[in-house]
């Protein structure tokens, strides 16, 4: 079972088994959301599953969402009937990728763990990786309609922890609590906003931009160079504290993530994150 990452190559081996698994492409673009369908069309994985931020990762339906923000989660039951539809079951490994340096493909790692899932891994090197290797790629979206029949996927509790609004505020400035914030050193400093309407971050969080966590080369660092980087961030505060928050919720999954891959233990998400944080009347924002 792979649950943090999982190589080209060990993907490969799995299909040679023919091993129980669905490989999922969750490519987009934050700033273009309807380009990630023809991100699809132009070229995919043999097989995969298109998994759409917009339509199967996030809802726009309040009466389904259990958090605020652009990309508000949908409810647990919500994802697991879209992934009984696609013929998912919880005896499968799952496979996530995307061509944005693991941005988009993260959510759904954070997801399925959040359905109690733990056999969910995201291709390290993301779709760059595996077609420099070889591996088989389509541009036929038929294809990928492989006629898997409906099944239930069952829920089971939580393997990782979804943070509210409300539990942010009530543990601002503890030392029980310690925020990341994913986004870009300039929106973290409130000197752009491009999307929401206040500039700036919230009080006392510390920033490591996602795109921190993945060397020249587009693969994740080692657990050594992860593990140094996220000790000096902290300066002595216990990992455990850490809840990892970003824009909407979708590129602090990245640090999630690097940081399991550390050795530093599952974190928390706020998925509301600053687009929520923001756009809530009384909540106290910083700049610098």
């Amino acid at each position: 079972m792979y649950t943090t990452l999982i190589s080209v190559s060990q993907l490969q081996a799995l299909q040679a088994q023919k091993a129980p698994l669905m490989v999922f492409d969750c490519s987009g673009d934050l700033m273009n959301p309807a380009s990630a369908d023809a991100l699809f069309a132009q070229v995919h994985i043999a097989g995969a599953q298109r998994a759409h931020l917009d339509l199967h990762l996030s809802t726009h339906d309040a009466a389904l969402a259990v958090n605020g923000g652009r990309h508000p989660l949908p409810s647990r039951e919500t994802v697991a009937a879209w992934l009984g539809r696609l013929g998912f079951t919880n005896a499968m490994q799952a496979v996530v990728y995307d061509r944005n340096g693991a941005n988009y493909c993260g959510r759904l790692w954070w997801m399925l763990k959040w359905l109690g899932h733990d056999a969910v891994a995201v291709l390290d090197g993301g779709l760059q990786a595996w077609q420099a290797a070889g591996g088989a790629v389509t541009s036929s979206v038929s294809s990928t309609a492989v006629q898997i029949a409906a099944t239930s996927f069952q829920l089971h509790p939580p393997l990782r922890a979804l943070v509210q609004t409300a539990e942010v505020l009530q543990q601002l400035g503890r030392a029980t609590q310690t925020l990341i914030d994913a986004r870009a050193a300039a929106r973290y400093r409130g000197e752009v906003e491009p999307l929401d309407p206040i500039a700036g971050h919230i009080p006392g969080a510390l920033n490591r931009p996602f795109s921190a966590n993945l060397n020249a080369q587009g693969f994740f660092k080692s657990p050594e160079e992860l593990r140094a980087e996220f000790a000096s961030l902290l300066a002595g505060r216990d990992p455990a504290t850490v809840v990892h928050h970003c824009g909407s919720g979708v590129s602090a999954v990245p640090n999630v993530l690097a940081m399991e891959i550390a050795g530093l233990g599952p974190s928390a998400l706020y998925a509301g994150s600053w687009s929520e944080w923001s756009n809530t009347p009384g909540l106290p924002c910083a700049k610098g």
